[in-house]
């Protein structure tokens, strides 16, 4: 965790810096944070991208138009992602190699590691036109939004999701509005690398009308809840209440409570309302095993 460094959601509220290792039990699958505290492996990425259409040096941070450094944690093995191209070549680069990280990334940090190999396949698709990367999934279409303002990035996501229906379905503005609504399955990739992250699953086979998120814990989630004219403080009161939770419940450190959420915390947006922001902090509660 950054710590003195001043970074992550909470700088001010967790200022002392904490290192802590991982043994990733392949075979299994998991990791170990604590003794009986166990999380799920999913490698992926972190940084998939390539070069900006401005010339110049640039801070490898912020995410954009170009990919970078999306800390979107569906981009695992099998998965394609679209970027636009902005100069000749492209310039694919990626880094930031990932074996667990949960939505929002809110400490700055997941278990970050190395990959001996990142096996890529590239494809130019000249008849393709991109305004922001886009995602694929064997099951998902993911569309992005991202910017210093959550609630900007929420309206991106959203005007990228409506322009997809659009072309995936053939759904007028209306039609759409109402299909991503009904299926689209929005999550906060990030919130911490200067840019914040929201994505927007869309099932490729439409399946059950989503429910609306819980606000109370559910046979499988703990959960907190919290909406705000902000999406941005909403978000900072509902993973602030669920680190508060996990540490008094569980019994955890609060700098440990912080980094177990940075790992395993699912931050989802609720429907949208002109006006409010509703944040769902999800924590699975197989987390615990013991």
């Amino acid at each position: 965790m950054p710590g003195e460094l001043n970074l992550g959601q909470f700088p001010t509220l967790f200022p002392e810096a904490q290192a802590k290792h991982f043994y990733l039990d392949l075979a299994r699958g998991v990791t170990e944070f604590l003794p009986g505290i166990e999380l799920p492996v999913r490698p992926f990425p972190g940084i998939l991208g390539v070069a900006r259409e401005e010339s110049g040096q640039y801070s490898t941070v912020p995410p954009g138009p170009f990919g970078g450094n999306l800390d979107c944690r569906e981009m695992v093995e099998g998965t394609t992602v679209y970027i636009p191209v902005f100069v000749e070549g492209a310039l694919l680069w990626s880094g930031d190699s990932h074996a667990v990280q949960g939505n929002g990334e809110i400490n700055l940090t997941a278990v970050e590691s190395a990959f001996n190999e990142l096996n890529l396949t590239v494809e130019v698709l000249k008849d393709m036109s991109l305004t922001w990367p886009r995602i694929e999934s064997p099951t998902h279409w993911m569309t992005l939004g991202y910017d210093r303002d959550m609630n900007i990035a929420i309206d991106i996501m959203e005007e990228e999701t409506l322009k997809f229906l659009a072309e995936w379905k053939g759904l007028s503005s209306r039609e759409a509005r109402q299909y991503m609504t009904d299926y689209g399955d929005i999550r906060v990739a990030e919130v911490v690398n200067q840019l914040k992250g929201i994505y927007c699953m869309l099932p490729k086979e439409d399946s059950p009308v989503l429910s609306p998120l819980p606000q109370a814990d559910t046979n499988e989630y703990y959960v907190t809840h919290a909406t705000n004219a902000d999406a941005m403080e909403a978000m900072n009161a509902s993973a602030l209440a669920l680190i508060e939770r996990i540490q008094e419940e569980k019994g955890l450190t609060a700098l440990d409570a912080y980094s177990l959420s940075s790992l395993a915390l699912d931050a989802r947006v609720g429907r949208l309302e002109p006006g409010a922001a509703n944040i769902h902090c999800l924590m699975p509660r197989s987390t615990w095993v013991s």
